[in-house]
């Protein structure tokens, strides 16, 4: 499998010379990093090429690095039946700066891309209907971010009163407990709610 990555990796290299950063064999799987520029020039030659025919779209995602300027990976995995072979390509951007969508080249990237738009807000230009897939279109912020607060902005409920969903402030509802750990097989010196009924005699 790693000499056929190889191969791969040294044939790619040849063919888009001037459009690849970095190839790079990992954990039995080739890693090619593009400029955003040359991502769709790039992905639609490992679809066509006869030695390639990457013609299965795995999955997009994103990665946050926010130490970074250029702070997202948007990372694609597409398949090759032909070479029985997987490969990643992987490209860089910042908050502002759209991508451009791969739906015009896999069109199963179309709801991969909303994910990532979502979650991260990594913007695509060209995407047909770039909007949120997974959280609630009055949502603030992108959950996947690493800067986004645990219990996030706000929360919401269904008012009974009112007959319809709203959204208020987080509140933590529950104290934090204190927790004995320096006796875990003995137990906690207090007693929990409901324990007191375990050493009743039936």
């Amino acid at each position: 499998m790693s000499e056929a990555l190889r191969e791969l990796a040294g044939y790619i290299s040849e063919k888009l010379d001037s459009q690849i950063e970095s190839a790079d064999i990992a954990y039995g799987e080739l890693t090619v990093t593009v400029d955003p520029g040359d991502l769709i020039a790039v992905l639609t030659f490992l679809r066509d090429d006869v030695q390639c025919q990457f013609v299965s779209f795995i999955d997009l995602c994103g990665v946050d690095h926010p130490e970074r300027a250029r702070r997202f990976d948007i990372v694609y995995h597409m398949l090759s039946p032909r070479q029985n072979l997987r490969i990643c390509i992987k490209t860089a951007t910042d908050e502002n700066t759209p991508v451009s969508s791969a739906v015009d080249v896999f069109a199963a990237a179309d709801w991969y891309e909303r994910e990532a738009y979502d979650l991260y807000g990594i913007l695509f230009t060209g995407h047909p209907d770039l909007r949120r897939i997974l959280t609630d279109y009055g949502f603030e912020g992108h959950p996947l971010r690493k800067d986004f607060p645990l219990t996030g902005f706000v929360e919401v409920r269904y008012d009974d009163e009112r007959k319809r969903v709203i959204y208020e402030p987080v509140e933590l509802k529950q104290e934090f407990r204190n927790f004995d750990f320096e006796s875990p097989w003995e137990g906690t010196e207090y007693v929990l709610p409901g324990d007191e009924k375990a050493g009743e005699k039936h």
